[in-house]
């Protein structure tokens, strides 16, 4: 412990829990919603925005720039954020715990409570719950004892270095929506548009409408081989938690590359199914129940059965790939309605989706531009990595006083 005086406190002293909710005099007609699954580990989904009469009952927590939410449900998935400069009508689903700081430093709060010390000891609670899903009641929180520098300058200043690391994390998110953000809008240009390098303005009929001559209709199998995932027998216990990437639906969630997944395989178990590995670039998009995720692969992994990917034939498709599978989404949720209580796109209906495929001098030129793009996504999400990895090696040695600050 170092010289710094720290004290053991209730988190009750120090917060309000779930202090405020909608009533019948709120004032807005449309909210701002955060509902579980818009937040893991402090990354927000976009907010739904939702007419008050039409969101769900429990769209009722309200929350305001310095709060912590944590769900109360399945605590070890990590589904807990800080409130930053929230809209007004903001609110929150009831499965969070709202925690209001009133004597501590907020942010401060907000890194203590997301140790993974404390998201293992709520989820040991919520395991242990009789409930539908493993959760805990928000009292516990109220019960927690935190230990806190008795200074709040020491608090701000805890704070302040950890808050640095997620504000370079956060600006290389943000400068990874810029890039794609620019990469679809050449692809919205060329392939929606036909502003395309080299356009006379010839257009012929197709099955799916006009088309610039030259051009022809074909279908995804054409970009590439399609392969299905599968999981390697789980009764095996050599086949998991080695150096493989085992890529599964919630790995994909705001990824352009999955660079992180909380699945391995060893090589043993890999080479139980050998020909499902997948290369670098391959396209990835979720079939199953959350159907048209789209990602890239950034190394040699392997996917679940929920997966099927789209291994390109040649570089020049890899990108024009990616961004034809990002816009089949509805089209995906349709194929995978047909008499299932589950939505599911098996291989064959999802090779089989007809799309418009360029000249290849088109699809030269827009791979030559958009790769560089996608290189420095990558190189940013490894960094984004490489950092949360450090900030997390740091937490708990500030959070205990090994660290002078």
């Amino acid at each position: 412990m170092s010289s710094i005086d720290w004290k053991l406190v209730s988190l009750g002293k120090l917060a309000l829990i779930n202090a405020k909710s909608i009533s019948g005099k709120y004032p807005y007609k449309e909210i701002e919603y955060i509902d579980t699954s818009s937040v893991t580990g402090n990354e927000f989904s976009p907010l739904q925005r939702l007419k008050l009469i039409d969101a769900p009952s429990r769209a009722k927590r309200i929350v305001q720039h310095g709060d912590t939410i944590i769900s109360t449900v399945r605590p070890i998935q990590r589904h807990f954020g800080f409130i930053r400069n929230p809209k007004a009508n903001t609110i929150a689903s009831t499965g969070f715990a709202v925690i209001t700081p009133k004597n501590v430093n907020p942010e401060f709060l907000y890194y203590y409570l997301s140790q993974d010390s404390i998201t293992n000891y709520l989820n040991g609670i919520a395991e242990t719950s009789t409930t539908t899903f493993p959760a805990f009641r928000p009292e516990v929180l109220s019960e927690l004892e935190i230990l806190i520098p008795e200074d709040e300058n020491i608090q701000r200043r805890i704070a302040e270095i950890l808050s640095a690391l997620d504000d370079k994390i956060e600006l290389n998110r943000q400068t990874n929506a810029t890039l794609e953000a620019i990469a679809q809008a050449i692809f919205k240009e060329w392939f929606v548009d036909f502003n395309f390098p080299g356009a006379t303005g010839e257009m012929v009929e197709s099955e799916l409408g006009m088309i610039p001559k030259g051009w022809r209709v074909g279908k995804l199998g054409d970009f590439g081989e399609i392969r299905c995932g599968k999981t390697p027998s789980k009764t095996n216990e050599n086949f998991f938690g080695g150096n493989i990437p085992f890529i599964k639906i919630p790995d994909m969630h705001n990824s352009v590359f999955i660079v992180e997944t909380s699945d391995t395989l060893t090589h043993e178990g890999a080479l139980s199914q050998k020909n499902k590995f997948l290369p670098p670039n391959s396209i990835i998009v979720s079939c199953i129940a959350t159907i048209g995720l789209v990602s890239l692969t950034a190394e040699k992994s392997q996917t679940n059965q929920q997966i099927n990917a789209i291994v390109p034939y040649r570089d020049i498709l890899t990108h024009y790939a990616y961004f034809t599978a990002k816009n089949l989404k509805d089209q995906l949720m349709e194929l995978g309605s047909g008499g299932s209580a589950t939505l599911n796109v098996n291989t064959s209906s999802f090779s089989n989706i007809k799309c418009v495929i360029p000249s290849d001098y088109v699809l030269s030129s827009f791979e030559f531009l958009v790769k560089p793009l996608f290189e420095g996504i990558l190189a940013n999400q490894q960094e984004i990595l490489t950092i949360a990895k450090y900030r997390d090696e740091l937490l708990p040695k500030l959070m205990n006083g090994e660290i002078d600050v």
